[in-house]
């Protein structure tokens, strides 16, 4: 019986044994877009709170996928970039971040 064995990981194959640390202008675009989608969420929450008189189709049965629609939809919107709140947030804080960070930042 033969043994199948993988190659050790070397710069060539591009794999890594040590995690990938993140640089905090990687940190805060991550936070930026969560922020992003909770803004959406909260907005959709809101509009879907508007009671205009008619009956859902399902009554509260469909609350479940509705708010799961919902939070999917703002986490694409927020990974698209399609409000662009989360890159406006991001350049802004930016700013803040040491001046290192801010150099890598430049160049993104």
């Amino acid at each position: 019986m033969s043994t199948v064995s993988a190659p050790a990981p070397t710069a060539t194959t591009g794999l890594s044994l040590t995690p990938k640390v993140a640089s905090d202008r990687e940190k805060l675009s991550g936070a930026a877009k969560q922020f992003e989608a909770i803004f959406i969420r909260q907005m959709l929450q809101g509009a879907r709170a508007a009671n205009f008189g008619g009956d859902d189709l399902f009554g509260e049965m469909d609350q479940t996928f509705v708010q799961m629609r919902d939070e999917r939809f703002a986490e694409i919107a927020s990974d698209t970039g399609a409000f662009g709140l989360a890159r406006q947030i991001e350049n802004h804080l930016a700013a803040l971040l040491p001046a290192d960070a801010a150099k890598s930042a430049k160049g993104k």
